[in-house]
């Protein structure tokens, strides 16, 4: 098995906390003049003034010192992230991957300098790709959960073309129109899936297997909403162990052919 380097580590930690807190300060505290706080001290990181007791920015400091990191995408997150103040409907899926760019594909772009020393243009579009399938997958999961925050990312044009209303998501119907869109959302996620696993070849192999696991692993969620029989409104779908199980065999497989 390939392992990172421990400043790898460290910088994934680091990245993953940043994206963490802008989400605490969304979910949790509900506030917009929070998240634009959190970019102004952000801006002033990147002028390299931050206090030297703040573990975040400590950490950051290090990544930034250490890997080629593009601040671009972290500013696409707080972007993204001011976006559910604004928005709680969406009309189409390109609304919808506008967002999705946003909040998720931003996360892959913010690793990549740290999986791959010199990121490819293939593995740009890739990491795009993953992020906007992963959002999609968690737009289908957690419709029951978003609804109770008067959310609703199931863009409008595809309730109107399977002839659903706001109405038939509140009462939680699980019917044959129902189905077809989380079908229609579900199969659009997946050939974006399967897209994204083109652009694997490119990585190291140290990141190879996590990033193809990360791919594997969400795109599992998805069969997980159809084992639940569609039911998103009161069951979250989690991958169980017999398909973690079957993900492993798959990772063993392409691991053994880089070998």
């Amino acid at each position: 098995m390939f392992y990172f380097t421990r400043a790898r580590e460290k910088a994934v930690w680091a990245i993953y906390t940043f994206c963490r807190q802008i989400d605490d300060i969304v979910d949790e505290l509900h506030s917009l003049e929070e998240l634009e706080q959190f970019k102004l001290k952000f801006d002033r990181f990147l002028q390299g003034e931050f206090h030297d007791n703040n573990k975040l920015w400590l950490a950051l400091h290090d990544v930034f010192e250490k890997f080629p990191i593009d601040p671009e995408p972290f500013y696409l997150m707080i972007e993204g992230q001011r976006l559910d103040f604004e928005k709680t409907r969406y009309s189409s899926l390109s609304e919808v991957e506008y967002y999705s760019y946003r909040v998720a594909s931003s996360v892959g772009l913010m690793l990549l300098p740290i999986l791959a020393p010199v990121p490819t243009a293939r593995m740009k579009e890739g990491a795009k790709k993953l992020g906007i399938a992963m959002q999609i997958t968690n737009i289908l999961r957690d419709v029951g959960e978003d609804l109770k925050r008067d959310r609703v990312y199931l863009p409008e044009e595809y309730l109107r073309k399977h002839k659903l209303t706001l109405e038939d998501l509140k009462a939680q119907t699980i019917d044959h129109r129902f189905q077809a869109l989380v079908e229609d959302l579900a199969t659009y996620a997946e050939a974006l899936y399967e897209e994204a696993l083109e652009s694997t070849n490119d990585y190291p192999l140290y990141s190879r297997i996590p990033v193809q696991a990360a791919n594997y692993s969400y795109r599992a969620i998805l069969n997980e909403i159809r084992n639940n029989h569609y039911n998103v409104f009161t069951k979250r779908a989690v991958v169980s162990e017999f398909e973690r199980a079957k993900i492993n065999i798959v990772l063993q497989q392409s691991l053994k052919a880089f070998a």
